[in-house]
């Protein structure tokens, strides 16, 4: 019998592209959505809110597995500790798997400006130690920032006449390569914390700026400022990345030239 798994932000970046791969491979899919719909496309639809909790006990009832890849800037450890509730209440003992980031366990939010700055960072780390101590099974992957972010970030900035960028460094991986790497995870064994998975080269903020205003032929002069706070530090520091698990193989400059094609 094929497993059942839930899928929570199925319908986002990320989730569109992991679960036509799960359908490919023959589970019963099941994806929380904050509003019914009917199935479509062979994936069963479940109405419920992480921030209430509303129909999440119906969402994790007799699953096999959960990949939870919900998440926003903030309260992700709040959401993880619904999910995690309601399938402790509901008896259910599946495999949790969750996508994180690399550097939540490396970059410290302790200020105001730390929790300004860098509240993504602490509210995943905050996610993973809830998946860790939840009692289930569970694998937590951290991934480097997506392509798609990183553009969302480059094409806002390149909107303004003067474009300030930290002093920050990325390591983009593209989105896809990270969905095939969720699916292998949800379709294997609990396996704990996994290695990180990075994107194949490092480039600095304004690097990725200046290719951005390149590629679309604006000319806006592109200055570096440190920002304030030990997160931003550690972050500008190399926190947030994994040369040594360089694995994607889609570089920021193929990815650029296919996203502006594609527009």
């Amino acid at each position: 019998m094929a497993k059942t798994v839930l899928v929570t932000g199925g319908t986002g970046t990320l989730g569109s592209l992991v679960t036509p791969l799960l359908r490919e491979a023959g589970v019963h899919l099941r994806v929380l959505s904050r509003t019914a719909r009917a199935a479509q496309d062979g994936i069963e639809y479940v109405a419920g809110d992480l921030q209430t909790g509303a129909g999440i006990a119906e969402a994790v009832a007799g699953v096999d597995t959960v990949l939870h890849l919900a998440g926003t800037t903030k309260g992700d450890g709040e959401k993880a500790r619904t999910l995690v509730e309601a399938i402790q209440a509901a008896g259910v003992f599946p495999h949790l798997i969750y996508i994180s980031v690399v550097g939540a366990d490396r970059i410290p939010v302790e200020s105001a400006i730390d929790r300004q700055t860098m509240a993504y960072m602490a509210s995943k780390r905050e996610a993973e130690l809830v998946v860790e101590n939840s009692g289930l099974p569970w694998t937590t992957l951290r991934a480097t920032q997506f392509h798609d972010l990183l553009f969302t970030m480059v094409s806002a900035l390149g909107r303004m006449p003067l474009v300030p960028v930290f002093d920050f460094r990325f390591q983009p991986i593209e989105t896809a390569e990270v969905a095939a790497r969720l699916v292998e995870l949800t379709l294997g064994e609990p396996a704990g914390l996994v290695d990180e998975i990075g994107g194949p080269r490092i480039y600095t903020m304004k690097e990725l700026e200046r290719s951005y205003l390149e590629a679309t032929g604006r000319h806006r002069p592109v200055f570096t400022m440190k920002a304030p706070g030990k997160a931003a530090r550690a972050y500008a520091a190399g926190g947030n990345l994994t040369p040594e698990h360089a694995v994607g193989g889609r570089t920021w400059e193929e990815f650029l030239t296919a996203k502006l094609a594609a527009a």
